[in-house]
């Protein structure tokens, strides 16, 4: 149940934060939802990762579906992967290690 807590929160936060702060925020926003979040480890990183991921993903839709899809096609033809998969992952590895280091400071 931690888990699923954790993931909503994470997404919460780290939306309200890069509504008025730049990117990297979210990185301060997993970390500090996962120190008051007691979980484990891997849990922990799993839901910043998962939380993190899916709020990206969900923001660039949302840019995407609002600029009519003209950049992300210029940039799907550029890089290899889809722009949506590759925003899900930068986002997610940021989310996921903030968290495992939320977690870790909380257990020293």
């Amino acid at each position: 149940m931690k888990f699923i807590i954790q993931i909503i929160v994470t997404a919460i936060v780290c939306f309200a934060l890069q509504l008025f702060f730049p990117w990297w925020t979210l990185a301060v926003g997993a970390g500090v939802v996962a120190y008051f979040i007691d979980n484990k480890a891997l849990p922990s990183f799993a839901a910043g990762f998962v939380g993190a991921s899916f709020l990206w993903i969900g923001m660039a839709y949302y840019l995407d579906h609002a600029t009519q899809s003209i950049i992300t096609e210029k940039i799907n033809k550029l890089l290899p992967l889809n722009a949506f998969v590759l925003t899900g992952l930068v986002g997610g590895i940021v989310g996921g290690l903030s968290a495992l280091t939320g977690t870790l400071l909380r257990s020293k």
